[in-house]
């Protein structure tokens, strides 16, 4: 979970960046996207585990919901 993440952690985190821009680019998200993490009991998760969210393709709209 991200609230456990280090400062040795900063590469692996910063991997997940640019790989999150890569699978934008291979879905042509041209237009933009979001990158989301749910983290913990309030950010919905049931199993805790860090993984991201990549959402495009359409606009979405604020506030969620």
């Amino acid at each position: 979970m991200l609230q456990n993440a280090t400062e040795q952690d900063e590469a692996l985190l910063g991997k997940l960046m640019l790989t999150t821009a890569k699978v934008a680019k291979m879905l042509d998200l041209k237009d933009g996207y979001r990158v989301v993490v749910n983290n913990g009991r309030h950010g919905c998760q049931s199993v805790y585990h860090l993984h991201l969210h990549v959402l495009g393709g359409r606009q979405l709209g604020w506030p969620p919901g």
